[in-house]
């Protein structure tokens, strides 16, 4: 007598791969970690309900204050808090994975959270241990962070906002741009120069009186981020909150970045999931096709198989940067300053590597799809042009045409990527045009 043996995580005869519980059976292979299945389990049900509405959020541009709010109350947002600390202590190829997963539901909100993650990754690098150990119990407590460094006008990384000494306590001035997740967040994490021109930065209340947060982001995909201005009019700031970290992680540059390949790896699953849906449904057939029903034809399957490809690809070569990070990351623990300047280096090589190479799969996923649909597929009521334009406003950030020319420095002439001034205006003879990323993200 025969034993049937049950699976886990695999989807049943009459359901799509996309339906299966387990990533492996999904088709998009193992997670980072043994553990991995377990620590998605919990959210994949918020995951779930996101997506359900992600296609009438984009058309109508609701911004996604409820699904925010559910992804703090499953605690997403202290994934990275260490559990001493009361958080859950995921390492970073844990949480990028997560975070493809997060994007296949909707990349808006992946990248809404994107500030609140990397000033995560400061306090968790940071030498501070009062004004770290402070923060971790906020994120621990639920707030969350947005983002305040860029400027608009000048170089990438010439700042104008000033936070200077008034009195006992302190004096911010100026106006920001790209202010990604400030729109929804407790508290942004900023950037400034004091009195004598030298980077600072400061924790500040959205709240507080002074700050106006203005949502005037036009760009035609990541509708939904709050990426606008925010203006600081004489707002007065406590000693406590001005950071006495001038620096930010080793890995800060590549790690913004790597959450956007996560964003686009999402995004790749979205698509290659929709496309096979409305196959999977589609009644008509072209005449000159080699089917009665479009599910059968070949040249149909191998469109979705393309998509399904990339999307794949994608996430592989994402998850495997997120390995070079976590080096960087376990350095700076153990305190290995030598070897984790190293490794920080290498890892902004690897993220210059990947960055052409998966915007081009995506953006190519992204267009590709609507071959296997026809007209049908162009109808406002799928919504799935917003995967090429949420695809398309991601590569568009820190430009992926200057990543080739860095490895190839590399390659040739062993030159290794540095980290960027934050404040390139005002020293442009040391700007190194070999950096990994922009100066302020």
């Amino acid at each position: 007598m025969s034993q049937t043996t049950t699976v886990p995580g695999k989807a049943s005869a009459d359901l799509r791969p996309d339906q299966a519980a387990s990533q492996i059976a999904q088709g998009w292979g193992a997670g980072p970690s043994a553990r991995y299945e377990q620590l998605a389990a919990p959210f994949r049900p918020v995951f779930q309900r996101i997506r359900e509405d992600a296609a009438i959020r984009d058309t109508r541009r609701r911004l996604p204050f409820d699904e925010l709010e559910w992804l703090k109350q499953a605690r997403f947002t202290t994934l990275r808090v260490p559990e001493s600390h009361g958080g859950q202590g995921v390492t970073l190829p844990e949480l990028i994975n997560l975070l493809i997963e997060l994007s296949e539901a909707d990349p808006n909100i992946t990248n809404i959270l994107r500030p609140h993650i990397g000033f995560t990754e400061d306090l968790l690098n940071s030498s501070h241990e009062a004004f770290r150990n402070r923060w971790l119990e906020r994120i621990v407590a639920g707030d969350t962070f947005g983002n305040g460094f860029s400027e608009t006008g000048g170089n990438v990384g010439a700042v104008t906002t000033s936070l200077v000494r008034d009195g006992e306590d302190y004096r911010l001035d100026g106006k920001k741009y790209y202010t990604t997740g400030t729109l929804f967040a407790d508290w942004t994490n900023m950037g400034a120069v004091d009195e004598n021109g030298d980077p600072t930065g400061a924790v500040i209340p959205t709240s507080a009186q002074g700050v106006q947060i203005i949502d005037d982001w036009n760009g035609f995909g990541q509708m939904l981020t709050g990426s606008g201005t925010t203006v600081f009019d004489q707002v007065r700031v406590p000693p406590e909150l001005v950071n006495p970290e001038k620096g930010r992680a080793r890995y800060v540059g590549a790690f913004f970045q790597l959450v956007h390949l996560a964003t686009l790896a999402g995004i790749g699953r979205a698509a290659a999931n929709d496309v096979a849906r409305l196959i999977q449904e589609r009644s008509r057939a072209y005449g000159h096709g080699n089917a009665a029903a479009a599910r059968d034809d070949p040249q149909i399957l191998a469109v979705v198989g393309k998509v399904r490809g990339a999307a794949y690809a994608a996430g592989a070569i994402t998850l495997k940067v997120a390995e070079a990070l976590q080096r960087v990351y376990d350095y700076n623990q153990s305190r290995e300053v030598e070897a984790e300047e190293w490794a920080g280096a290498i890892a902004d090589v690897e993220i210059n590597e990947a960055v052409t190479v998966v915007s081009q799969l995506v953006l190519g996923a992204a267009t590709d799809l609507f071959d296997g649909l026809g007209a049908s597929g162009t109808s406002r009521d799928h919504a799935l042009d917003r995967h090429w334009r949420n695809a398309r406003t991601i590569t568009s950030h820190n430009p992926r045409i200057y990543r080739d020319r860095i490895v190839g420095a590399f390659a040739v002439n062993g030159t290794l990527p540095v980290q960027p001034l934050r404040n390139a205006k005002d020293k442009p003879g040391k700007v190194d045009r070999n950096a990994a990323s922009p100066p302020i993200l």
